[in-house]
């Protein structure tokens, strides 16, 4: 069962969403070409997997900003330890290493979120700290440009290619599937599970979770053990797609992920969001960042659009949960 109200705002989001569209394919009818659409789902895929794990932690109540630390140190140590090895091995292998890194590090937050009972702000924000300095510190702060072959090869594959009149072939990378994953595992566990119907209560009273026998620690020791799952997750595919490994790359996005979840309908103050919405608020700030560099509009105003639209947010959740 879906949330109060998450119905009507993922309706009124999708419609914004469509109007938007509309809007820049009038001014600038490039919008529209299938290369620019597949290019808006490819550039969707880590914005999209970081969102889940952000919303997960929204309507459990809690606020994590240490998951692009998590991605950046996941991502870098992968791509260090592949290379390091000779450049062999699968892709999978890598991303499996990736995922269970991503997972320990976000156990060590459940450590103190979940064993300690410290505010999520304050142990993520210096867990963000302590991840990515240990890993400029002692690891590496140079970028590895010769990534694996496997995961070159990776890169390339595409779905549904069309070659077009002048000669040019696209097509949709295959990494969009790893958001589509995600999406569906996230989805089901929220609305089909137990742990999901626990996170919810979480977030909507955590007096009353714990009375009526939710183990509250246990709890938040799978939400930050899955949310540091995705983040690796999202940093390997980062690297693939880049093709190469930065270990100063998705440390400082946070904002576009935030802004993403609380678009979609996550309330900061927890106890709703859903899959759906997360996936709409995603793609309305990656349409709209594409949409301004095709009209010509300084990349600086991203920022000034993405902070408004969470502090607009963030009051119409407040009043409503007055309400």
């Amino acid at each position: 069962m879906k949330p109060p109200g998450s119905w009507r705002h993922e309706t009124v989001l999708a419609a914004v969403v469509v109007a938007l569209m509309v809007g820049i394919g009038l001014v600038n009818p490039a919008f529209w070409t299938l290369a620019n659409f597949f290019d808006l789902l490819k550039a969707s895929v880590v914005t999209g997997i970081l969102a889940l794990g952000v919303l997960i932690v929204l309507i459990s109540g809690g606020i994590d900003i240490s998951f692009t630390a998590i991605a950046a140190f996941a991502m870098y140590v992968t791509c260090w330890i592949s290379v390091s090895l000779g450049g062999e091995g699968s892709v999978l292998l890598g991303l499996l290493l990736a995922v269970g890194m991503g997972t320990g590090l976000g156990l060590i937050n459940a450590c103190f979120i979940g064993g300690l009972r410290l505010p999520t702000l304050i142990v993520t924000l210096g867990t963000a700290g302590v991840f990515h300095g240990f890993l400029l510190a002692f690891i590496g702060t140079e970028i590895i440009n010769t990534l694996p072959p496997a995961y070159v090869r990776f890169s390339r594959w595409q779905g549904f290619r069309q070659t077009l009149s002048g000669g040019e072939t696209i097509g949709l990378s295959v990494t969009v599937l790893a958001l589509v994953a995600a999406a569906v595992i996230v989805g089901v566990l929220l609305r089909r599970t137990v742990l999901g119907r626990s996170i919810y209560a979480l977030g909507g009273n955590p007096e009353a979770a714990h009375r009526i026998g939710i183990r509250v620690a246990r709890v938040q020791f799978l939400i930050y053990g899955l949310v540091g799952g995705l983040a690796g997750l999202a940093g390997l595919i980062h690297a693939v797609m880049m093709r190469n490994a930065n270990p100063s790359d998705l440390v400082g996005t946070e904002l576009n992920v935030l802004a993403a979840a609380v678009l979609g309908g996550a309330s900061i103050f927890g106890g709703r969001g859903s899959v759906a919405g997360t996936l709409l608020g995603v793609w309305l700030i990656v349409v709209l960042n594409n949409s301004l560099i095709l009209l010509g509009v300084p990349s600086y105003w991203q920022r000034v659009w993405v902070g408004a639209t969470i502090v607009v947010s963030t009051a119409i959740s407040a009043r409503r949960r007055s309400s």
